[in-house]
């Protein structure tokens, strides 16, 4: 099954092709696919400041915690939208919580990589979908509810974090993609007071 983690990869295309079998249709395809993304963005571009620069951002997103602070910063400054702001920071640390309990029902390890260990601690083996990926796509789309006028920067700063993820060789690629669904899910759901009227959320 694509959410099964395969053995260790070696970096080379035959190494790649052995670890999941060519059988086994589309979700075959799907999985070799994750496997060759996930092996190609962890073994290049790596040198000390590129390593320093995206494990900075996966601190900042560990626990939704840095989304947080966003959240408690446009408080400080916004009095007439406070507690929007901190119910948007909040959906940060809530979507890594949501994020596990689908983690323990889907059961997916994380990847191993020959010659090329994760760069970055973690708090369990649990790997689908990325709590970084969740709570950054929540809080990112959350925050910009609030403050329309920065969301490219909250989602560019998400995107970082995104990427960074299969970088450091911490998740699959599959792993961020269905982070980013749920969290948008859960960004667009949160209830923001003095932002949106009831029903207007997904109607936008």
């Amino acid at each position: 099954m694509i959410f099964q983690r395969p053995r260790p990869l070696s970096r080379n295309r035959p190494g790649i092709a052995r670890a999941v079998s060519a059988r086994g249709g589309p979700l075959k395809a799907i999985g070799r696919l994750d496997q060759k993304v996930l092996v190609a963005l962890r073994t290049r571009g790596h040198n000390e400041h590129t390593v320093k620069a995206v494990g900075a951002l996966g601190t900042f997103g560990e626990w939704g915690l840095g989304w947080l602070g966003i959240g408690i910063a446009g408080a400080a400054v916004s009095a007439e939208r406070r507690d929007a702001w901190l119910s948007a920071g909040m959906v940060g640390p809530a979507a890594v919580a949501i994020n596990y309990g689908v983690k323990l029902a889907v059961g997916r390890e994380r990847p191993l990589i020959e010659d090329h260990p994760m760069l970055a601690r973690a708090p369990s083996k649990l790997s689908f979908p990325s709590a970084h990926s969740t709570s950054s796509a929540a809080a990112a789309l959350a925050l910009g509810r609030v403050k329309p006028g920065a969301r490219p920067a909250f989602t560019a700063l998400a995107a970082g974090i995104w990427i960074g993820r299969p970088f450091l060789g911490m998740h699959y690629p599959s792993d961020v993609i269905a982070g980013v669904l749920l969290g948008r899910a859960i960004g667009r759901a949160w209830p923001l007071p003095g932002i949106d009227r009831p029903g207007e959320v997904w109607a936008k």
